[in-house]
């Protein structure tokens, strides 16, 4: 499916629809498909959207990105689609547009997962992209420079303001086969009000590695 929104076309996947909703983000160069294991299992209890973010899948390549502008386009889709409020699922790069939209606008939100991600520290220095990639890839290639230089340079107020989520939010971690510092994920629950963390020995795709276990440990999140 297609929506207009002011930056330009987005594409989503609609599955379901039981009354509430719940809104899935994916990862830095995945798409919405990349969430079909969950949108399968999900979409008999739930209404489900997983949106293809700015410059990847079939969505518009603005040539312009941030966690910000990713955020923001969140809330012109579900604004668009007459959401008031819904269940926000985040990995990686969506988790922490997830992050930003719960601090932002806290009372849109039901409930929050957030996947194998926390908020960026920038602890660690990731080397810039070059120019142009050595192969052709499935979004648009300017966008890496950009969240590059967001994580290694992150606005401190994405952790100063995880006390401003409102929202239950549930934490799933990917262990130690994860090439995320698990550590910090602890220090996100800690920070978050109303958080929990639970650990799937799966590294830092989860619902892809192991969608049964994922899609378990939301249901009953959801359900609680």
């Amino acid at each position: 499916m297609r929506i207009k929104l002011e930056a330009g076309w987005f594409s989503y996947i609609e599955s379901g629809d039981a009354g509430e909703v719940v809104l899935l983000l994916h990862a830095l160069g995945r798409s919405a498909a990349d969430w079909q294991p969950v949108i399968d299992r999900l979409g008999a209890a739930y209404r489900v959207l997983a949106l293809d973010m700015r410059g990847h899948g079939d969505s518009c390549r603005p040539g312009v990105y941030s966690f910000e502008v990713m955020r923001d386009d969140v809330l012109e889709f579900v604004d668009a689609l007459g959401l008031d409020r819904f269940h926000l699922i985040g990995h990686s790069m969506g988790a922490t547009t997830s992050i930003l939209f719960a601090e932002r606008w806290p009372d849109r939100l039901d409930r929050l997962v957030l996947e194998d991600t926390p908020p960026p520290s920038g602890r660690e220095s990731i080397p810039p992209p070059p120019d142009q990639p050595e192969e052709p890839v499935a979004f648009d290639w300017p966008l890496i420079g950009s969240i590059v230089d967001q994580l290694n340079h992150p606005d401190p107020s994405w952790w100063t303001d995880l006390d401003r989520i409102t929202a239950p939010t549930l934490i799933i971690a990917g262990g130690k086969d994860s090439f995320i510092d698990q550590a910090e994920l602890a220090e996100t629950a800690r920070l978050i009000p109303n958080a929990d963390l639970v650990t799937i020995e799966a590294g830092h795709h989860i619902h892809t590695g192991k969608p049964d276990e994922f899609t378990s440990a939301v249901m009953t999140f959801l359900t609680e």
